[in-house]
């Protein structure tokens, strides 16, 4: 199984900012130690190209992230202050998801350590989001040929309003979150399929409504590849999150999305997303056993 990472991920930040950077340099680490993955390879993605990267995002946006020519505004609202080092991460983050992407065509699944950037829009970036890894990633390999039909299974616990804003104009793409209601972002971006949960959903609602999402998804759409954004923040002890899935819950939730792609014979391509314990051993927990799961079907994959 491929997995992508670049320590450029850990972009360095302002004492005090609350975005838990560490944790791509931690979840690689957790990894490169396990015997589990002792046969897996580690890899560091190109970064994406401005070819790439202006198949969705608008000529004026990418010249003003390249250039360092955000306004306040714009950069208050992307939540991170502008350096070269965040134009190279921005870049890399998409080039991990592209090669994911690849990899999933391949092998059936591919792993991006980062990634989940789906606040980002065509022409704006907002929520540690500057250009949308999925999005990109999807129209490349569309661009090449390689697919036509990409389905973004978003479970990050805020809703992906970047990438519906794109999907929803494009029968060749569809998008679907499932999120906290009462949570960023506070005017939402309606999705092909959005599921709304109440604060506090835990665990045996949070999986019977994924369940019936899946139902529907089947009866709606046939893809060719699954963007699957798996975020660590619908955690109950997320500080950002306010839903309440325990940690097996979350390894439940990726089960049955990573079972449901299996019987589909959809390849996934596997993104993070967030991720904001307070205790950044839990962030890692989760995305860890995230990246096991996606091994152990990864390995069913193979012995077929």
């Amino acid at each position: 199984m491929k997995i992508y990472y670049s320590d450029t991920f850990e972009l360095p930040l302002p004492e005090n900012h609350r975005f838990p950077m560490s944790k791509y340099r931690l979840l690689r680490e957790r990894i490169a130690a396990a015997a589990a993955f002792d046969d897996a390879k580690l890899l560091i993605p190109s970064a994406a190209t401005d070819q790439q990267l202006l198949l969705v995002h608008d000529p004026e946006w990418m010249r003003k992230v390249v250039d360092g020519d955000l306004s306040d505004i714009e950069e208050r609202r992307i939540g991170f202050p502008w350096s070269p080092q965040m134009v190279e991460r921005s870049r890399r983050s998409v080039g991990a998801s592209i090669a994911a992407g690849r990899a999933a065509m391949q092998q059936g699944i591919g792993v991006n350590l980062a990634g989940g950037t789906h606040h980002a829009f065509p022409d704006a970036g907002q929520g540690y989001c500057v250009f949308n890894d999925s999005l990109v990633a999807a129209r490349v390999l569309q661009s090449e040929g390689l697919l036509g039909n990409v389905l973004f299974i978003d479970l990050d616990v805020h809703q992906g309003n970047g990438t519906a804003a794109v999907a929803c104009d494009d029968t060749n793409l569809f998008s679907f979150s499932m999120h906290c209601e009462k949570n960023f972002p506070f005017r939402k971006t309606t999705s092909d399929l959005d599921i709304s949960l109440p604060p506090g959903t835990g665990d045996d609602e949070y999986h019977t409504r994924l369940q019936e999402a899946l139902n529907e998804i089947d009866s709606r759409f046939d893809a060719d590849l699954v963007f699957y954004l798996a975020g660590a923040d619908p955690f109950s002890g997320d500080r950002l999150g306010q839903l309440g899935l325990s940690k097996a819950g979350l390894q439940q939730r990726d089960e049955m999305v990573m079972r449901f792609c299996e019987r589909q014979g959809w390849p996934v391509a596997l993104a993070m997303a967030g991720g904001y314990a307070p205790n950044i051993d839990d962030i890692v927990d989760i995305h860890f056993a995230t990246v096991c799961i996606a091994k152990e079907f990864f390995a069913l994959k193979s012995a077929k």
